[in-house]
């Protein structure tokens, strides 16, 4: 079901691709909500919910549920949302490259409305930089850590809630703690970006804006990429994570001046042979 909607987006109306859009982020609430929830869910009204339903082969609303219940109790693959299994290989390797290229657009499309400069702020005065994740979410971190830590500021990757959890109540007011979760559902998220918070620290997350965790932290960046990630493992949402800490490394160094620089250099020069200062 999940994959035919995905499908149909582009037959579908701008209110119509809205429902698409957000059963597809949800289908778990889908399944049990209401045909009033759905509509105020996505900011439409009810017949056109109904009308969605029509438009991607389903008799009504109640339809919509049974469907998805389907779906998500036996998914058709567990690969990629769009890649099926009659495709052939050059097809599943193009829908992959297509669904990751759109999830970038996507993303910069959102840039002028997101939190750049207050993130920025934070993290030009910060004692230290924490980036925690879970799952696919904690190499995006590693990977962030191995970036920041060459501009000065001492940088530490938190992979486990213990750790996440530990760090929070300890957090300084100067520290910044980066919380990367795609859907933002881990209970422990939340708890820590308040425990930060409470200390005086400054919590960015890159989640779900929808999440618990995004109404507990201080500074948010929304990730909207449409990915079920209690299906599929994490692509499209892990590569859109990377790049907005791509930009936000370089929007700092640049913040930071010939200070980042040099030390840019430096690090980079550390790795040649006969390197002394």
């Amino acid at each position: 079901m999940i994959a035919r909607i995905n499908r149909s987006l582009s037959n579908l109306s701008p209110s119509e691709r809205q429902v698409a859009e957000w059963v597809i982020t949800h289908p778990r609430e889908a399944v049990g909500a209401t045909l009033s929830h759905v509509a105020s869910e996505c900011g439409t009204s009810e017949p056109t919910v109904i009308r969605f339903c029509r438009r991607v082969g389903l008799q009504g609303f109640r339809e919509l549920g049974i469907r998805l219940t389907e779906a998500l109790s036996n998914p058709t693959s567990y690969l990629h949302r769009d890649v099926h299994p009659d495709d052939t290989s050059s097809d599943a390797v193009t829908k992959v490259m297509d669904a990751s290229i759109k999830s970038l657009i996507d993303m910069k499309l959102t840039l002028s409305s997101m939190p750049i400069d207050l993130a920025v702020d934070a993290l030009t005065s910060a004692r230290q930089i924490a980036f925690a994740g879970l799952g696919a979410s904690g190499h995006v971190a590693g990977d962030a850590c191995h970036k920041f830590f060459r501009l000065g500021i001492p940088c530490s990757t938190l992979l486990d809630t213990p750790m996440i959890l530990q760090f929070a109540a300890i957090a300084e007011s100067d520290d910044v703690l980066i919380l990367l979760s795609h859907t933002g559902r881990w209970p422990e998220f939340a708890q820590a970006a308040r425990m930060a918070t409470e200390r005086g620290a400054t919590v960015i997350a890159i989640t779900n804006s929808e999440s618990e965790l995004a109404a507990a932290a201080s500074i948010l960046f929304p990730a909207q990429v449409i990915e079920d990630t209690s299906i599929f493992t994490p692509m499209s949402s892990r590569l859109a994570q990377l790049a907005l800490l791509d930009a936000i490394h370089v929007a700092l160094a640049l913040a930071r001046g010939t200070i980042a620089s040099d030390r840019l250099r430096r690090s980079k020069d550390a790795l040649q042979p006969g390197f002394n200062s």
